[in-house]
């Protein structure tokens, strides 16, 4: 466990969490996505050629070859430019959608905003800007969300919620008191759509129906199962007692499975993204017939992209494929039809 005896910076956090998710196993010990618990009805007649298939779709106005979206990660730091850059070639090249990681270390900090700027490179695609929903909280309001959005040139801005991992911090910030007005303030008078985002607990159907109320334009429900924030702190954790109490965490969350289904329920007209511990394009799918319009992935996209773009975009294709015959074996010609798609619950 690596010990931090200082007071990090926010470049300094950052890189930790790439190099923790990057070196040390911080999966959830036992807690799952629940996704294996779904199993397709195989069709073995579906009356349709793979060539057929088509997996586009549309979000925010913008035409997306495939509904896999490149999960927020990092930014903020010099080795967060090259893996950002790797992220948005490949993005363009196979016209995905990508999510930035927060951005406050270049609110704070102008000079690093380089690490998260890929308009450049990646013109055309979906790109969603990102800032912790708790820093409305500790001063940040309107401006700094509209300065997160213009940095980048996003379509949309990301406000992650991530309680337990402030919490769970030495240094976390742990005021989430009276929120949601703020979060409302922002959905009213930003000139972009406002995506809500948790980082790998879920939200409740209780809590996406008060986002709903706020104004949110999306849900992305990033569930338990998948890589466990609380985890990561136990690894930068700068005392034993910080490294224990992180430690007991490493199960809590709602399943990214149940998470789909509730932000689904409570927010019927709304895109709703899946993210929280997919790894293969027949996730994807089960995502998809399960109520999500995009599925995120991050883990694996930051081990490709700590490689290269060319990594990128070769698990982009992998993932493609897998959802096409995935669709194929399910008799869903698009995406529309592969979301009533029958799924059955394991016993």
């Amino acid at each position: 466990m690596t010990k931090v005896t200082e007071t990090p910076t926010t470049e300094s956090r950052k890189v930790d969490h790439i190099r923790i998710n990057l070196e040390e196993d911080v999966q959830f010990p036992r807690l799952t996505t629940g996704l294996e618990r779904y199993r397709f009805m195989h069709q073995a007649l579906p009356e349709l050629s793979l060539n057929e298939i088509d997996t586009s779709t549309k979000i925010f106005g913008k035409r997306l070859m495939s509904p896999v979206l490149i999960s927020s990660m990092t930014g903020g730091t010099t080795i967060a430019r090259e893996i950002n850059r790797n992220l948005a070639l490949a993005a363009q090249k196979l016209q995905v959608a990508m999510g930035l990681g927060s951005q406050r270390a270049a609110v704070e900090d102008e000079t690093l905003a380089n690490s998260y700027t890929v308009r450049d490179l990646a013109p055309d695609i979906l790109l969603f800007a990102n800032l912790g929903a708790v820093q409305l909280n500790y001063g940040y309001g309107l401006d700094h969300c509209r300065r997160a959005v213009e940095m980048v040139g996003a379509d949309a801005l990301i406000l992650h919620f991530n309680i337990l991992q402030e919490a769970v911090q030495a240094e976390g910030d742990i005021n989430f008191a009276g929120l949601l007005s703020k979060v409302e303030c922002v959905c009213a008078n930003l000139s972009v759509p406002v995506i809500a985002k948790e980082v790998g607990w879920g939200f409740s159907e209780a809590n996406v129906r008060q986002l709903v109320q706020a104004g949110i334009a999306a849900i992305d429900v990033a569930g338990a199962g998948g890589t466990s924030w609380s985890e990561v702190e136990y690894h930068r954790a700068p005392t034993t007692f910080h490294a224990r109490v992180a430690r007991s965490f490493a199960d809590w969350g709602i399943p990214t499975a149940d998470a789909i289904q509730f932000a689904r329920s409570a927010a019927p007209d709304l895109p709703v993204f899946a993210s929280g511990g997919l790894r293969n394009g027949i996730d994807i799918a089960k995502c998809i017939a399960l109520g999500a319009d995009l599925a995120g992935l991050a883990s694996p996209f930051l081990r490709a992209a700590s490689e290269s773009s060319q990594a990128v975009e070769s698990l982009i294709l992998e993932l493609n494929a897998q959802l096409r015959i995935a669709m194929l074996c399910t008799a869903s010609s698009d995406l529309d039809s592969l979301s009533s798609a029958e799924l059955q619950l394991r016993p």
